[in-house]
């Protein structure tokens, strides 16, 4: 239970009861010069040296000779042969020759065709050729590689985290068989009501929204039962262990209207507050001041009329030295006023040492110890185990875990505690609980079965009903014709 669960008494799941460069861009092509860049820069045209001799010219080509002039020869002497003719010319024509033109600068040579700018961006994937490409030559077969060293370690690794699952397991499987088992049977004739059940209730009885026909309908469901205690949400505390007293200013009023409507039947305030056991706030026992106040808003609650005090702190750790000594000193208040001091309790390892292993995996030590629970039971009048949020998947596996929470309580609780074993009123579906499974049925059958084999014929032992606005009709019903419906004398 959320102990402190309140403004209708709890607050759903507090214990309280308070109520996530751009890429960059491809930089820019550099731009490419200009066609006249390009042709300065690129193919520059050589000018001619002027200390270079030219090229010597070809005598040019005029035809034949023309007819020798009579005056003009001597008049004696052989007659002259033919003039030799030119070698052929095997150049250029003269007239694309350079050197054929006059003296002035050669004309300028065109520009080249611009060449592309180099390309900075993915380009477009190659063609592949037309040609057929030559097959290559077959690459040589690879040596074979040995196997990896890491293989045979990988598996010595799987089978050790085989083994410790299995090591994990096996307990909790043997653990889960043993409460299926616990179970099977019938539970001893007598094991019914002893008339010291209770019943946790919501704050609204105490905040102003009940009226006198709400104590009325409440008087006629649990006449003939073996309710005693009603535990009314009072709180919760604060932080300091104070309490407001606008937290239960209807008080008088209720217990005057349960004294009148239910004879015999008392009214404890209901208090608690998150412990700082897990969290950074919450209400810290070890803090005597804390622990003087909360002296104090118990003598307040007594004051207004409530004839007991019962404390739900959570989440309490096995072995908390602070709580204990805080009980002594409520049990002393309490005794000197004539009140009851009663408490609801953890529940107690279902494996030897479990808390501490839930503990360490977790950060949740969600049980005490047998021992722990057995300090605690020492110091109250009244302990009421909250055996329920137990994680079991199925009625016969809750049923058996409560008549296991069952024996270890009673083994443990003194003759003169009244030790009273929870029913879950309530019905959610959660980790930790399923209403499928945590049934009113199943946890009264396992009480009875705790009860029969380790103390059957205990008197102060009962049931406390948790919690008055979540229960429905079936398990009334389920807590009448399974627990109250033939009551033995009371002791």
């Amino acid at each position: 239970m959320d102990g402190t669960r309140g403004d209708d008494g709890h607050a759903d799941g507090d214990p309280a009861g308070r109520n996530k460069a751009p890429a960059s861009q491809a930089p820019e092509s550099r731009p490419a010069g200009t066609d006249a860049d390009r042709g300065s820069a690129d193919t520059p045209v050589p000018a001619q040296s002027p200390h270079q001799p030219p090229r010597p010219k070809p005598a040019p080509d005029t035809g034949p000779d023309p007819a020798p002039d009579p005056s003009s020869e001597p008049a004696s002497g052989p007659a002259p042969g033919p003039a030799p003719k030119p070698a052929p010319d095997t150049g250029p024509d003269p007239a694309s020759d350079p050197s054929s033109e006059p003296a002035s600068d050669p004309a300028p040579a065109p520009d080249p065709a611009p060449k592309p700018a180099p390309d900075t961006g993915p380009g477009p994937a190659p063609v592949p050729s037309s040609e057929p490409a030559s097959d290559p030559a077959p690459a040589p077969d690879p040596a074979p590689k040995p196997a990896s060293p890491s293989r045979p370690r990988k598996r010595r690794i799987l089978r050790l985290l085989g083994a410790l699952l299995a090591l994990l397991l096996l307990p909790l499987l043997t653990a889960e068989t043993a409460l299926r088992i616990n179970y099977t049977g019938d539970p001893a004739p007598g094991t019914r009501t002893r008339h010291r059940d209770a019943l946790w209730l919501g704050h609204a009885w105490v905040d102003g929204r009940k009226t006198d026909r709400d104590v009325r309908e409440l008087a006629r469901r649990l006449r003939d039962t073996g309710i005693r205690d009603l535990y009314v949400h009072s709180g919760p505390l604060e932080h300091d262990g104070t309490l407001p007293a606008s937290a239960y200013r209807k008080a008088h009023w209720f217990t005057d209207a349960v004294h009148r409507e239910l004879p015999g039947v008392r009214v404890q305030a209901w208090l608690g507050d998150v412990l700082a056991t897990e969290t950074p706030d919450g209400l810290r026992l070890e803090r005597a001041a804390t622990r003087t106040a909360i002296l104090a808003s118990t003598r307040a609650v007594l004051d207004a009329g409530f004839q007991g005090a019962h404390f739900d702190l959570e989440p309490l750790h096995s072995g908390d030295r602070d709580y204990l000594a805080l009980l002594d000193d409520l049990r002393d208040l309490t005794h000197a006023r004539g009140a009851v001091l009663s408490v609801a309790a953890h529940q107690i390892d279902p494996l030897p040492a479990f808390h501490s292993f839930w503990g360490t995996t977790t950060g949740h030590p969600k049980w005490w110890s047998q021992a722990y629970f057995g300090q605690v039971a020492r110091r109250v009048d009244q302990i009421a185990v909250m055996s329920y949020d137990t994680m079991q998947p199925s009625q016969g596996l809750y049923g058996g875990y409560v008549a296991q929470q069952t024996s270890l309580a009673l083994e443990v609780t003194p003759k003169g505690t009244d030790l009273l074993m929870g029913l879950p009123f309530y019905h959610e579906n959660r980790f930790g609980h399923w209403a499928h499974a945590e049934t009113v049925p199943a946890a009264v059958r396992g009480v009875r079965l705790g009860l029969s084999r380790t103390d059957a014929g205990r008197a102060r032992f009962g049931v406390a009903l948790y919690v008055d606005f979540a229960a429905t009709e079936a398990d009334w019903r389920a807590y009448r014709d399974g627990w109250a419906a033939t009551p033995p004398t009371a002791s």
